[in-house]
């Protein structure tokens, strides 16, 4: 593959591991709002956005679905935690690879965002104890899409307005650690790149039809 002009990463298990700092913030969310630490965990699944998280496990644990005003409520104490318990969170780390990768794309002339299920706020918050914000100039989030291939097109829409024309598929690379990651980025006209730090394999991403697959981030990137 060629170097690519536009390269957006995934958060979780991709960029960062938050030591389950997300799933304690929402579990706090419901309890200071329902008196229900709700488990996010019992009601979705990996790759889902924040939106989808908030709505299905308040269906789960309310048994109804939530008005505008509820879900607004919700997001905004779940970030209030998040916020905090991030920081305090034992299990977060950096993972390997991640700042040489960033620096080698940057140095490059490639421009780097982030596409994130997380709402912005949340996806922001993520990488503030690993510095990582500075590297990204633009990004897709699940408040810009509840839908996953949506929030990927919109950060592509932002990748091509920064570069200057629209990005033909072998142009822009998404990297993610989830089938999801990959099946987006091929709806949203992009390279899916698979990286297993998250709870895929290899074999798993390959066999959801990554254009390549990494170990982690430390190994050779396509293009560079």
């Amino acid at each position: 593959m060629k170097k690519p002009l536009a390269v957006l990463f995934d958060i979780d298990e991709t960029l960062v591991h938050t030591g389950g700092a997300g799933g304690r913030s929402w579990a706090a969310a419901f309890d200071d709002l329902y008196g229900i630490p709700a488990d996010i965990g019992q009601h979705t699944s990996s790759g889902e956005t924040d939106p989808e998280v908030g709505r299905e496990t308040f269906v789960g644990v309310i048994g109804r679905d939530p008005e505008p005003a509820e879900l607004s409520k919700l997001y905004a104490r779940y970030l209030w935690h998040l916020a905090d318990i991030i920081h305090e969170s034992e299990g977060y780390r950096v993972e390997p690879g991640v700042d040489a990768l960033l620096k080698s794309l940057t140095d490059a002339g490639v421009v780097i965002g982030v596409i994130s299920g997380a709402m912005e706020g949340a996806a922001r918050t993520k990488m503030e104890p690993g510095r990582l914000g500075r590297y990204f100039v633009f990004g897709g989030y699940g408040s810009d899409s509840a839908d996953r291939d949506e929030a990927t097109r919109a950060a592509i829409r932002k990748a091509s307005l920064l570069v200057g024309h629209d990005l033909a598929p072998d142009e822009v690379f998404v990297v993610g650690d989830t089938p999801h990651d990959i099946t987006s980025a091929h709806a949203a006209g992009a390279r899916g790149i698979g990286v297993a730090t998250g709870h895929y394999s290899a074999d798993d991403l390959e066999k959801a039809g990554a254009d390549a697959v990494l170990a982690d981030l430390t190994e050779a990137f396509p293009g560079l």
